[in-house]
């Protein structure tokens, strides 16, 4: 990204869910203001959303930031939380280890990080057990 971006900074209380989808919302409005088109804001709300709620889910806390250059959109999402045991099993539409309060609000259905992938013009997802994860993705805006 250039330094001439728009650059985005949202902590995300993990368990907070009455707060949940504020950052993704707040990006969404941005790319609203700049004309970008629906298509491709629908993919990075998506995108957004669903690293956020991972966050709300799973970790104590996290951040989310967003680089929002003339070409494309980066986003970061790192996290405090337990860390993902296997990744490939995680990208697995359906696979979730939401306990059963997180989906009991209809959350935890096994499609955020799959989602986050389909979105997504390029992904990169690293984690440590018991110390977090950082999400990367980026989604080109022309």
């Amino acid at each position: 990204m250039t330094d001439e971006g728009i650059k985005l900074e949202f902590n995300v209380v993990g368990g907070n869910f009455s707060d949940a989808g504020e950052a993704a919302s707040k990006i969404k409005n941005i790319l609203k203001q700049l004309g970008i088109k629906y298509e491709i804001i629908k993919r990075v709300a998506i995108a957004s959303y669903e690293a956020e709620m991972n966050i709300v889910a799973y970790a104590v806390n996290g951040v989310i930031k967003a680089d929002i250059g003339t070409d494309e959109i980066a986003v970061t999402a790192t996290d405090n939380g337990p860390g993902i045991p296997d990744i490939e099993q995680a990208m697995r539409e359906g696979f979730s280890t939401a306990p059963p309060e997180v989906r009991e609000m209809g959350f935890g259905a096994g499609m955020g990080l799959p989602n986050i992938k389909k979105s997504s013009d390029w992904m990169n997802l690293n984690t440590v057990l018991n110390e977090g994860t950082k999400l990367e993705f980026r989604i080109k805006l022309k």
